[in-house]
Order: C-alpha cells, then sequence, then structure tokens
C-alpha cells in the first residue's frame, strides 16, 4: 500500500515538473524574442534650430478701460421737462444734459428770499439799538442767528436746483439714453454713460518674476481682433503696488493715443512690452515643443551605436522656451546650433525610439503666418 501511494506520489511530482519545466521554457524563448525583436522605426520631420535676433518682449492680454467713465445718474427726484442731449454725441464739460421740474423749488425760494430780507432788516435795527443800549446782547444775537438761518435755507434750495439741472462732469462721449421727457425720476435712476476714450488705458498682468523688468515709460504694442493687421503704440503708465494673492500676477497700466476713438472700453487685446535690448535665440517651429505639467521638452535626434550598428534615436530634452513670434518659438536652454530637433511626428516617439527623417511635409515656421485662403 505504502509502494503503490509512493509511485503515485513519483507521478504527480514529475508531471507538475514536467509543467512547469515547459512553462518556463517557452517563457524563456519568448523573452529571447523580444529582446531580439528591434523597436519599429519611426518617421518624423526634424530640422536644426536657427540663430536669430529677436526684440526682448513680454506678452500678455489686455482689457481697454476709459480714461474716464461713469454712469450718469440722478441725486434728487423730480420729473423730466428737458433732455438736451442726443445717444453717442460728443459732450464738453459742463454741458447740461438734463433739467428737472423746479417750479416748486422756485416759488420757494421766492419766499425764502423775503424771510432773508426781512432777517437782514431786523438784525440791522437790532445793531442799532444794541449801539444805543436800547436791547440786549440775546436779542442781537437772535437776530444774527435769524439772519444766518434764512440765507442757510437758500443756500440749501439752490443746491437742490442745480441738481435738477445735470451737467457733463467732464468731456467725453455719451452712451444710449435711458430717459425720456416726462419720466419721473427716483434718487439713483440711470440716465446715460459718459466715456471720455481719448487717451485710452490697456489693463493686464504680468507674472511676478517680471516686476524687475518692467517701469513706467516702456513702450507697448496693442493688437486688436478688430484692426487687424494694425497695431498701437502706447506706454506703461503704472504698475499695481501689489500682487495678485490668487495668480501671483501684479496688474499694469498702460495708456495709448485714442483721437479717433477706434479703441473701445471692453474690447480684448493682446500686448507686447519692448525691453530694453536684443534677445540672440534660436528659434524652432512651435510644433517642435512637447508642453507638460512637468516642464517643455524636444526630442533631439542623435547617433547611437550598438551591437547591431549605429542608428539614428530620439532623446527627449527639457528646454526653456522663451517668447513667440507667429508660428515660432525661441529656446533659450536644452538645445544647440546644429542640433536635429524633431517638429513633427513626436507623438508617436518615446526616449530612445528609432527614427527616419522624412521632411517632404514640415510644420508652418512663419513669423506671421496667415490663412491659406488669404
Amino acid at each position: 500500500m505504502k509502494i503503490r501511494f509512493l509511485l503515485v506520489a513519483l507521478v504527480v511530482v514529475a508531471l507538475f515538473g514536467s509543467i512547469f519545466g515547459y512553462k518556463a521554457y517557452t517563457i524563456k524563448v519568448a523573452r529571447a524574442a523580444g529582446a531580439a525583436r528591434k523597436p519599429p522605426v519611426v518617421t518624423i520631420a526634424a530640422m536644426q534650430p536657427s540663430r536669430e535676433t529677436w526684440e526682448n518682449t513680454l506678452e500678455a492680454v489686455a482689457s481697454l478701460q476709459s480714461y474716464r467713465g461713469v454712469v450718469l445718474r440722478s441725486e434728487i427726484e423730480g420729473r423730466i421737462v428737458r433732455i438736451a442731449f442726443e445717444s453717442g454725441a460728443k459732450v464738453k464739460e459742463g454741458d447740461v444734459l438734463i433739467e428737472l421740474d423746479t417750479s416748486t423749488e422756485t416759488a420757494q425760494l421766492a419766499g425764502l428770499e423775503a424771510q432773508a430780507k426781512l432777517a437782514a432788516v431786523n438784525l440791522n435795527r437790532a445793531h442799532e439799538l444794541r449801539t444805543q443800549v436800547s436791547n440786549t446782547q440775546a436779542d442781537l444775537d437772535a437776530a444774527e442767528a435769524a439772519s444766518a438761518e434764512s440765507q442757510a435755507a437758500i443756500a440749501v434750495l439752490r443746491a437742490t436746483l442745480a441738481k435738477k439741472r445735470i451737467v457733463a462732469p467732464f468731456s467725453g462721449r455719451l452712451g444710449l439714453r435711458e430717459v425720456n421727457p416726462g419720466q419721473f425720476l427716483n434718487k439713483g435712476d440711470a440716465i446715460v454713460s459718459l466715456e471720455a476714450v481719448d487717451p485710452i488705458y490697456a489693463d493686464f498682468g504680468l507674472p511676478q518674476q517680471d516686476i524687475p523688468l518692467i517701469r513706467p515709460g516702456l513702450a507697448v504694442r496693442l493688437a486688436v481682433d478688430a484692426f487687424q493687421p494694425r497695431s498701437f503704440e502706447g506706454t506703461i503708465e503704472a504698475t499695481s503696488p501689489r500682487v495678485n494673492d490668487e495668480t501671483r500676477n501684479v496688474r499694469v497700466r498702460a495708456v495709448f493715443p485714442n483721437t479717433s476713438e477706434e479703441l473701445r472700453p471692453g474690447m480684448f487685446g493682446r500686448v507686447e512690452v519692448v525691453l530694453p535690448g536684443k534677445l540672440d535665440v534660436l528659434v524652432l517651429p512651435s510644433s517642435a515643443i512637447t508642453y507638460s505639467p512637468y516642464g517643455d521638452s524636444v526630442y533631439v535626434i542623435v547617433e547611437e551605436t550598438s551591437p547591431a550598428g549605429t542608428q539614428s534615436v530620439a532623446r527627449q530634452r527639457f528646454v526653456q522656451v522663451g517668447p513667440k513670434r507667429g508660428d515660432q518659438v525661441s529656446i533659450l536652454k536644452g538645445v544647440k546650433p546644429g542640433e536635429n530637433v524633431v517638429v513633427a511626428g513626436q507623438m508617436k516617439l518615446r526616449n530612445g525610439s528609432a527614427v527616419k527623417v522624412d521632411n517632404s511635409t514640415l510644420p508652418s515656421n512663419s513669423p506671421a503666418p496667415k490663412p491659406a485662403e488669404s
């Protein structure tokens, strides 16, 4: 019985041993085949970076703001009796825009002026009597107070009358009228917007590391989609003393002449701050750059020798990207003159991939690209 059990056990051990041995053999063969298999050669386009001298600029997105801008509102209630402007008109400081009904205040003013005259007469009489010691100092004080009170009441009423005559606080262009003749205005009701747009401001943000580079008076170029390819010339007027807590950007304000009033508040634009000096850079098409959260990189083609021979492979290299111009991007660090850099096909690559260069089709590399139909 024991001999039979021993024989069965030996058979089982031999069976499992042969199975595991065969499996180990197949794995070894597969690994050897994988090691012998060469990765496929990736076809890419490549070019050497060109050496150029560029302007040293800082780029940002800007929003245009009025030099002065307000929405005129009523400070007092009243019925509109006259509207002295049209929508979109240019006005000068002090021009009358709206007149409210003043009939009640005018009547009250006549009564107050009569009271003021009487108070002045009483005050003169009190002075004469006091010189004759015919009244008390208290009588004179009361007459002076009554006269001053009547003058104050007149001043208050005249201020109310002035507020019922709404004028332009500065020269500029009016917006769309929001009131009509005969309409009753409540306190705070909007009447019309007034914008002074010559000159005009462009506000934009720059990273905090650029603060040492910017100062008032630096030249700024502004491009607006509505007027492409034209650009507008201006200068930096001021920078904010505080850096934004969330974006870590500093707010910069540039001022631009706008005599033709082509630029309007609220427009979106792109600005370039022109810094002193020039930049000597290596230039590549922007398609050569692989952007990622951990850094920008390119693939550089190098010749490597192995037992199988010499072949071209792509090696990933991190770079420092500088200013951009159209389809072009400048490389400040990471690439040397004369090196071949992959400009198309890098999505198929990984570090060490074998490559074959085919430059029959190259990506656009223009500093001022335009659509094909233009």
